[in-house]
């Protein structure tokens, strides 16, 4: 099988965290078939993310929520035809959708591609449109390992974990500037990550405020805020509720300033989001803060004492958790503070 493989497609078109975790996959697919063409389907906003990396040999740009209005709009429905056309007359041998879901699975079906990898469990009866269905068992509960899993089922050989994530120079030039613009220096400031796409993932502000103050006070270090633009109003509430300067850069990163930004710091705290991902990926330090999602799927990878989480062992496969007991508002400060400690000295 893998002898004809010359052609690869990876279909994973969001999210930040998500695309972090497929990295792996993407190296594994390079080591095992060195001479072919990989290419990533991807939406722009994330494409960043995966532009410079050494084993990436494409990216075919995926813009969902303009291609969506290809029912009503002429130049959406123009821009659909052509993605499809695109995918078909590219003749891929091998596509693996990570992402699970019908429109990626249509995707992969309409490439024409005869090997179609993806989950066998997929959401919105994706499953039916993939020719190799790859199950998810007790082995393979994190996300990096079911994404290795299904590279190996493709006769994929190199399945040790690695993940590369590029600096680009002039990310790396622009981030050392602001943090010289605000007397910060590599490895003596802790990044704060307040917020999430998702409420129900944020662990309260009020604690995040009070956390940043004893990080400050007890082991010197300054405090920066990072996030989205739509994490602006979050941040700023931070600011008002701290005792202690945060730099306040919510916004103003790019992808590739914030893996520069998250790069140089000494320390991340962060709830379940893309920074998070990102920071764990390049070895930083730090505590992510877990509430209904499942730890043990998308933690830190081979890194549990990152963890701050009720019960992350017992969760099965489940992505996400509605008991009560799991909310991200049962995580104390004192919880979150203990794992500071043991990344700080360690």
């Amino acid at each position: 099988m893998s002898d004809a493989f010359k052609n690869i497609l990876i279909i994973k078109p969001s999210s930040l965290g998500d695309i972090v975790l497929a990295l792996p996959a993407l190296t594994a697919l390079r080591k095992s078939f060195p001479d072919a063409e990989i290419t990533w389907l991807v939406r722009p906003e994330f494409a960043p993310l995966i532009a410079d990396h050494p084993d990436l040999t494409g990216i075919i740009p995926f813009d969902r929520k303009y291609l969506g209005k290809a029912w009503f709009h002429p130049g959406a429905f123009t821009a659909l035809v052509s993605l499809l056309y695109r995918l078909y007359r590219t003749k891929f041998d091998a596509v693996f959708d990570f992402q699970g879901l019908f429109r990626t699975a249509f995707l992969a079906l309409v490439s024409g591609c005869k090997k179609r990898f993806g989950m066998a469990d997929a959401r919105e009866l994706a499953h039916v449109l993939y020719t190799h269905k790859v199950p998810q068992s007790p082995d393979c509960i994190h996300l990096v390992d079911y994404y290795l899993e299904m590279t190996r089922a493709a006769g994929a050989s190199d399945l040790t974990v690695r993940f590369t994530l590029p600096s680009v120079p002039a990310a790396e030039d622009s981030i050392a500037q602001l943090l010289a613009a605000h007397d910060l220096a590599p490895k003596k400031y802790a990044v704060l990550v307040p917020g999430s796409a998702h409420a129900d993932k944020c662990w309260p502000v009020r604690r995040f405020a009070a956390l940043g103050q004893k990080i400050s006070r007890e082991h010197n270090l300054s405090i920066v805020a990072a996030g989205s633009t739509a994490e602006t109003h979050l941040v700023e509430r931070l600011v008002e509720l701290s005792n202690v300067p945060i730099i306040n850069l919510v916004g103003q990163t790019s992808i590739g300033e914030l893996i520069a930004l998250l790069r140089a710091a000494r320390l991340v705290v962060s709830n379940d989001t893309g920074p998070a991902h990102i920071a764990a990926a390049l070895g930083t330090p730090i505590v992510m803060i877990f509430g209904r999602s499942n730890p043990a799927r998308v933690a830190p990878y081979g890194r549990k004492n990152c963890v701050v989480a009720i019960d992350p062992d017992g969760r099965g496969l489940s992505p996400n958790s509605s008991d009560p007991k799991h909310y991200v508002t049962a995580i104390t400060l004192d919880e979150v503070y203990h794992k500071v400690l043991q990344q700080i000295t360690t």
